[in-house]
């Protein structure tokens, strides 16, 4: 089921999710438990900061859904084919067969080897959530945000924007590959400047 799921999400475009999100949950059709559009309620500007931080929390609930749903589905696969394959290898039927518990064998042999992709793979899919159907699921929502701001700028010929979030998301993607380094370093310690001496 949960592999169905995954694929159905990995399918689907983080708009189609957008669109599904409001008509069930945004007060299209069905449940208005959530706001259709926006960063704040109108009343919030008065509010003490922690029930500011609750209100931000939950109109930005379905669009960080929606781009989760369909961003990270992907590597969700990625995670499973790895891990399924990194089981049926030798050494592990070997630490098995050695007696080692399953936790063991799964957190200390069969983890490191199958994230050391699923790590590798991270920064391009959370550029692809931010940066892919962010977009579309701003304009949808109604919200200003980075991607929204880059396509205006484009179309109105407004250069120093263009350059902006062209530098913002450069260094976004920088940060996020520094970032994937060093958790391939805290995944498997064999990789790194330490062990590349010896």
């Amino acid at each position: 089921t949960a592999t169905a799921l995954t694929v159905l999400a990995h399918a689907v475009p983080a708009m189609v999710v957008a669109v599904a999100l409001l008509v069930v949950f945004g007060g299209g059709r069905f449940l208005a438990w959530f706001p259709s559009g926006g960063l704040a309620s109108p009343e919030a500007a008065g509010w003490a900061w922690p029930w500011r931080v609750l209100d931000l929390a939950w109109h930005l609930a379905l669009p960080v859904a929606a781009l989760v749903i369909s961003g990270f589905s992907s590597l969700a696969l990625l995670t499973r084919n790895l891990f399924l394959e990194e089981i049926g290898k030798h050494y592990v039927l070997l630490a098995r067969a050695k007696g080692l518990a399953p936790r063991r064998v799964l957190l200390g042999h069969v983890f490191r080897n199958a994230m050391l992709l699923v790590v590798a793979g991270l920064p391009g899919a959370l550029l692809g959530v931010v940066f892919g159907g962010g977009v579309l699921v701003e304009a949808l929502f109604g919200l200003q945000g980075l991607g929204l701001l880059g396509i205006e700028a484009a179309l109105s010929r407004d250069f120093p924007v263009i350059f902006g979030t062209l530098w913002l998301t450069t260094l976004a993607g920088l940060v996020l590959h520094l970032t994937s380094d060093l958790l391939y370093v805290a995944v498997d310690p064999r990789i790194g400047f330490d062990a590349a001496r010896r």
